[in-house]
């Protein structure tokens, strides 16, 4: 079945081609088709297109289908297009000539992208919510070791002297940071596009805002061809977010595979978390921390694959949109693993303490005798001086203590401002209004 069939059939192998992988990854989308129709059912009602009582079967039998998909015994037939199409053939078939009536007034145009938006949306928050977790997993640790030094780095040479608790909290600070990207990419995506049809409207007096209120969208896209175009532009939003958290996750991983390694020293991972050597009995790898910077390099690639499917085309719909749901939906669950065993693997990091006693570290804190001189009076191109040339002389030796008090330094890491950054980016989204929405919807 499909909702454009005609009095002919198209070629097998045409049909093949065109469909791709739709029946797979649309049944990720059943859920959000079935919510998408009942609210144009409920506004179809409302402007005189459906009776109360059609109105009432519909909602009964897309329940029982709602039903269905979150119990997982929903399929998309063999011979269906897609799930909007299996959607309609159970109304129909159940229904008769009522459910061949909730299309009017929408096109597949602008399911695909309710659907998709509805989908994206809990997807955010899902991905919000593990990188929360992520990120009070680090502060965590940051505060259990903000006593414990460590050296700092700058072109991979040993710098001045940080912290364990520095560096866990940088990242935590990062998250917060593509947490932000995140969540102002939920509320762009939280518009309503239902009523732009194929992108040009309907001469029924639809009514856009009560739709708008019934799937807890946060506003409309007004324009119908801009809501159209929010096909490919809204994936590319996502894209950007999903590859901000990838940059940070990355460069997490890429710092873990150093630091364990023996000529740092700095972490052990537990051995449960490792893999051995086929043939040196003494290896443990840490491949879950590779394998987390390969997936996260090749979500950083993610906006390039959106942009080269979308950048040429002009507005409208066209199938290339198709797609892009085999880049995105893939890459959604990428992140989410990601996120997941990171937080994971953290729980089971030990931190290896006195690190800075080894003789290679002594340069760490040329900084701070520059600074002492500094205090003491001299001007600071002159200390600079004094200790390059102790250090060139190899006598140059540090006895004083480390006194950083300044925010977000090793003696004040500001985690507690951290923490409220995240929060706060998290509670942006307003998800909450979200759920409210369709709870009423799917229940009452």
């Amino acid at each position: 079945m499909k909702l454009w069939q005609k009095d002919y059939s198209i070629f097998d192998n045409i049909e093949r081609f065109t469909i791709g992988k739709d029946r797979v990854l649309d049944l990720q989308l059943a859920r959000y088709d079935v919510m998408g129709s009942m609210a144009h059912a409920k506004m179809l009602a409302s402007i005189g297109l459906l009776t109360e009582e059609e109105l009432a079967l519909l909602l009964q039998e897309l329940r029982k289908i709602h039903n269905k998909i979150v119990a997982k015994n929903f399929e998309i037939e063999s011979g269906v297009e897609d799930v909007h199409s299996q959607v309609e053939l159970i109304l129909t078939k159940e229904l008769g000539d009522i459910g061949k009536k909730i299309h009017s007034g929408r096109s597949r145009n602008d399911q695909v992208l309710v659907d998709l938006r509805l989908f994206f949306r809990e997807e955010i928050k899902q991905i919000a919510d593990l990188l929360v977790e992520l990120a009070e997993q680090l502060l965590k640790k940051s505060e259990q070791h903000k006593d414990v030094l460590m050296p700092g780095y700058t072109h991979t040479q040993v710098a001045m002297v940080s912290s364990f608790g520095l560096w866990f909290g940088a990242y935590a600070e990062s998250l917060a940071d593509d947490l932000k990207l995140l969540s102002s990419t939920f509320q762009i995506i939280n518009q309503n596009p239902l009523g732009s049809a194929a992108g040009y409207g309907s001469s029924f007096p639809l009514d856009r805002q009560m739709t708008t209120q019934l799937l807890g969208f946060e506003d409309l896209n007004y324009n119908v061809i801009h809501a159209q175009m929010g096909r490919g532009k809204t994936e590319l939003f996502l894209s950007y977010a999903l590859a901000a958290i990838a940059h940070t996750l990355g460069k997490f991983a890429m710092d873990v595979v150093t630091y364990c390694s023996q000529n740092y020293g700095f972490i052990t991972l537990s051995k449960e978390l490792t893999t051995g050597s086929s043939i040196m009995p003494h290896k443990k790898n840490p491949d879950v921390f590779e394998l987390i910077r390969a997936h996260c390099n090749r979500l950083l690639a993610l906006p390039q694959e959106i942009s080269m499917t979308t950048s040429n085309l002009s507005a409208g719909y066209h199938r290339d949109f198709q797609l892009l749901k085999e880049s995105i939906f893939p890459a959604i669950q990428s992140i989410k693993d990601c996120l997941a065993i990171t937080t994971f693997s953290i729980e089971h990091m030990k931190v290896n303490t006195n690190i800075l006693k080894e003789e290679k570290y002594q340069y760490l804190y040329t900084v701070e005798t520059v600074n002492q001189q500094v205090l003491n009076g001299i001007p600071f191109r002159e200390a600079y001086q004094n200790v390059g040339k102790a250090v060139e002389e190899d006598n140059y030796r540090f006895d004083g203590q480390i006194n950083h008090t300044h925010f977000g330094s090793l003696g004040n890491l500001q985690n507690e401002a951290i923490q409220n950054k995240i929060t706060n980016n998290y509670l942006d989204m307003r998800y909450e209004q979200v759920e409210k929405a369709i709870n009423l919807l799917l229940f009452n």
